[in-house]
């Protein structure tokens, strides 16, 4: 995940130790040095696993070394170990935790939120150190986790510990062993005779969502966040709990050392750790003066909403440790540190009220109507409560205090209300039982968490304007100019009822709206006339059939090849296609079924809509089963147009990089995606590389 505006960290992110030759393995006939050995090996896997994110053998085979290791255990108790990986497994704990000293204070950092606490911080330094010089600093990421430290003695884990009050933490070893990414036992044959190792835990974002998935499906409370959900994973008096929740570690700082020399630097600090084994985080750098963190600061927020885990800020520290030591502490904060902080992603308001919005699909959504709080940099006013289940399930009333959250550009949502806020006249949502917009009834079946308005695009003008800005959105026909506002007069002044509709509006209509000239009308009509050639896949994602995305299209345009072909298909015969199920068949049947929906389909292709007709063809595929991943910018090709290359070769294009990925199509200004790509060990390839490729396979 290292982008290119980073040090080598991600480089030196630690070598897993060699395989022993096949004549120095010990046999079952030597338990000690089968054990011993079977504890390399799984380590060493582990490492691999958990740390390089890059398996070294298949998850089978692990499995057989473990049990092997367990038997050998059993059979023979003198030679279970206290960092045997078979000890991770966790342990119903007998009391509360203990509370354990830190040898050395865990202290906080003090809080830049503006850029001129920055420039004011590297000013107190220089002055601090009577540097002439601009100041070297190490620069990461503020985990929002939770701070641990990690006591090593004489190469093993033997306690770990959370900040507390930061004299004094809780016991919390037996569940830290769950964590998979922390050694038990450094990689190293010299280790410190004591090393404390300080650091956040944490869970990551897609590992929350699991989490709660599954704390749904037994109807247990679920985690507001990705810091809730693992400091209350690691809190668990039963660790079995623990092991069965995914956390990961990175660390960030030392506490006590003995037996070794201290590195000179901050990051020679956290390259040592690597060599360790004991996870660091790429995302770092060192960087000269104000300016330099500053820069780090906003190449760091610009890919915030990407990172698999949440940050709520950035860390600068005066790198070299000499230097540190000068400077030396203020109260109970360093002077050579501070934190620079993000604006805030959640804040709490007020709920005014429970309103619904109609979707292009009818979907009712309720939506909360808040007193105007800014979030993330951004005034909000109205955040999503997703279904009716939803609201219910977090017990959202008019009148609640609430927690909102805005991450990147995503939709603000109301995460929880504040039990000990609420008001005696708070009032529960009762979801209407009619379309506010058109009247029609709000229907929900069974099987579904969505209600829908009835009435369809005909009756709800709601559904209408949703499903016409879909149709001429970029992915779909791509009508330049006809955003929102114009749709919205469109449909209100009762100009078009359909899509066909568009291709029948004159001039006058067009140039007698509100904020439109003629200049405009004219782009208007003129983009209307370009989207007429189109591509079949485009047209059928254009409709906006339900569970029908842009892949799905595809797929139905490639197996059916032209609309006449597409509608005379039955149910059995779309689920040939690939990745259609029986929900998606039974939608596009109803769809496709529908009297208005084919009148609506012979009067756009009246109106001079069409495409290349598309031959299906039966030769194989050069890219048939790989996918690839796009990132940064291609220096002839869009994305697009690269994406329907690989689609025509028969490969697939996905959005995120893992150990799946066939390939990754790299650009300029590649981020997270590249650097994740690089740590995975996948085959990289540049547009020139890329086109070679396709050429070379097309040809075989």
């Amino acid at each position: 995940m290292q982008p290119d505006l980073f040090s080598t960290a991600s480089q030196q992110a630690g070598t897993v130790p060699s395989e022993k030759k096949s004549q120095d393995i010990p046999d079952a006939s030597n338990p000690p040095a089968r054990a011993a050995w079977l504890r390399d090996e799984l380590n060493r896997h582990n490492y691999a696993y958990h740390v390089l994110d890059n398996p070294s053998i298949p998850d089978a085979e692990y499995d057989k070394l473990f049990r092997e290791l367990q038997a050998i255990e059993v059979a023979h108790p003198e030679l279970l170990v206290f960092d045997s990986p078979t000890q991770r497994v966790g342990a119903l704990a007998a009391s509360a935790f203990p509370q354990v000293t830190h040898s050395v204070p865990m202290l906080s950092l003090g809080n830049g939120f503006e850029d001129a606490d920055i420039v004011a911080f590297d000013k107190r330094v220089s002055d601090g150190l009577n540097s002439t010089v601009e100041v070297e600093y190490a620069t990461e990421l503020k985990f929002d986790g939770l701070a641990i430290n990690l006591r090593y003695e004489d190469g093993i884990l033997v306690q770990a510990a959370t900040r507390g009050d930061g004299a004094t933490g809780e016991n919390v070893t037996a569940n830290i062993r769950t964590v998979r990414e922390i050694p038990l036992r450094l990689h190293t044959a010299t280790p410190p005779k004591v090393l404390d190792v300080r650091g956040e835990v944490m869970m990551y974002k897609a590992d929350l969502q699991k989490l709660n998935e599954r704390q749904r499906e037994l109807d247990a409370k679920e985690f507001a966040n990705p810091r809730n959900a693992a400091a209350g994973s690691l809190r668990q008096l039963d660790s079995r709990i623990t092991a069965q929740r995914t956390l990961r570690f990175f660390a960030y700082g030392i506490g006590l050392l003995e037996g070794a020399d201290m590195p000179a630097s901050h990051s020679a600090l956290l390259d040592w750790y690597a060599e360790l084994g004991i996870p660091v985080c790429a995302e770092r750098a060192v960087v000269n003066g104000a300016q330099g963190l500053l820069e780090f600061y906003k190449k760091t927020g610009a890919k915030r909403a990407q990172l698999p885990y949440e940050i709520d800020g950035v860390v600068y520290k005066v790198n070299r440790l000499d230097q540190q030591q000068q400077l030396g502490f203020v109260s109970r904060a360093p002077r050579f540190a501070i934190a620079h902080k993000f604006p805030a992603e959640e804040a709490l308001t007020t709920v005014l009220d429970i309103e619904v919005q109609v979707g292009r699909t009818g979907a009712i959504t309720p939506v909360a109507r808040l007193a105007p709080v800014s979030v993330g940099g951004v005034t909000v006013t109205n955040a999503t409560l997703h279904n009716e289940d939803e609201v219910r399930r977090k017990d959202i009333q008019i009148g609640d205090t609430v927690i909102v959250r805005r991450a990147g550009d995503v939709i603000p949502e109301v995460v929880a209300y504040v039990p000990e806020s609420r008001p005696a006249n708070a009032q529960p949502f009762v979801m209407p039982s009619n379309c506010p917009v058109c009247g029609s009834p709000i229907v929900r079946l069974e099987d579904e968490a969505i209600a829908r308005c009835s009435g369809g695009w005909i009756k709800c003008s709601a559904q209408r304007k949703g499903g016409l800005l879909h149709f001429v959105s970029r992915r779909a026909m791509d009508v330049e100019g006809l955003g929102d506002q114009l749709v919205e007069q469109l449909v209100d002044k009762h100009i078009i009822t359909t899509a066909a509709d568009l291709y029948k509006l004159g001039f006058r209509a067009l140039a007698e709206l509100d904020r439109m000239a003629d200049k405009s009308a004219q782009n208007v009509l003129a983009a209307l006339e370009k989207s007429k050639t189109t591509t079949f896949a485009r047209f059928i994602y254009a409709l906006g059939i339900r569970h029908v995305g842009e892949a799905t299209a595809k797929e139905l345009a490639r197996h059916f090849g032209n609309l006449d072909a597409l509608l005379a298909a039955s149910e059995e015969q779309l689920l040939e296609v690939a990745d259609i199920g029986p929900v998606v068949a039974k939608s596009i049947t109803a769809f496709l079924s529908d009297p208005l929906n084919v009148e609506l389909l012979a009067q756009l292709q009246a109106a001079g809509v069409h495409w290349p007709e598309h031959v299906v063809e039966n030769k194989p595929k050069p890219f048939a089963g790989k996918t690839f991943v796009l990132t940064g910018t291609l220096p002839t090709l869009s994305r697009d147009a690269a994406a329907e290359k690989i689609e025509a070769a028969g490969g697939k294009v996905a959005g995120s990089v893992s150990k799946k990925t066939s390939y990754v199509v790299a650009g300029t200004e590649a981020g997270s995606k590249l650097a994740k790509a690089e740590e995975l060990g996948l085959t990289i390839l540049d547009e020139t590389a890329f086109l070679q490729l396709l050429d070379s396979d097309e040809q075989n």
